[in-house]
């Protein structure tokens, strides 16, 4: 038996659709994590009820409002519930549940942790271009330097939540949790992960890459 997290680590996983994914999801982390807590982003398929028969802790949301608006969601939930470190992860089974306790561990000292991939041909070619042009952009505007900044496995403490803590119901909301990071000074760790693509073209397109980096900019000039 995998050894589980304290009690205080609560594991947010948002969901839209993903029927096909979330049972095996749940199952793995139920091995290194008791607190579980899926946010059904209004799903259309049966999420909800697979989610609900593992018996983890599941909010669903009336309608689909983006992934960073479920996230938000159920960060908001675990601190409710007493969480003093986070681990946010997807449902689509690209990121590896063993690999939880291994986040806890670099949090001792850090704020927040981030799960970097690697940037192989695993990964599909303009995903590679798209999140390198987005590395350098994040790196001069708010001098934080991160190999991979789209991810979604990462983890923080409640104290840097209330720091980081974004407004973008999207996914610009990964890169507003950096900025927000680099504008707190927020002390940070990488830790490398695999690349488990099953949908080779779910997640950002194209244009999601171009708003993020204009809110990027727009974030940075709010400083002012």
């Amino acid at each position: 038996m995998a050894a589980k997290v304290p009690d205080d680590v609560w594991v947010v996983i948002p969901a839209y659709n993903e029927k096909r994914h979330i049972l095996e999801v749940i199952k793995a982390t139920k091995r290194f994590a008791s607190n579980i807590v899926v946010v059904d982003d209004g799903s259309k398929d049966n999420t909800t009820r697979l989610a609900l028969a593992q018996g983890v802790t599941v909010l669903q949301m009336i309608v689909n409002l983006g992934k960073g608006a479920a996230l938000k969601t159920g960060c908001d939930f675990a601190l409710r519930q007493g969480a003093k470190r986070i681990v946010v992860m997807d449902s689509d089974g690209q990121h590896n549940p063993a690999r939880i306790p291994e986040f806890v561990d670099a949090l001792k000292g850090k704020d927040i942790v981030f799960g970097i991939r690697s940037m192989d041909e695993n990964m599909p070619a303009i995903k590679r271009f798209g999140n390198a042009v987005i590395n350098k952009v994040t790196e001069l505007l708010y001098r934080i330097k991160i190999d991979d900044t789209q991810t979604g496995f990462r983890a923080f403490t409640s104290n840097a939540y209330s720091k980081i803590r974004w407004r973008s119901s999207d996914y610009s909301m990964e890169s507003e949790m950096i900025a927000n990071a680099g504008k707190h000074h927020l002390k940070y760790a990488e830790i490398g992960i695999e690349t488990i693509t099953h949908d080779r073209y779910r997640g950002t397109t194209i244009l999601d890459g171009i708003k993020i980096v204009a809110n990027m900019v727009l974030w940075r000039l709010k400083w002012y």
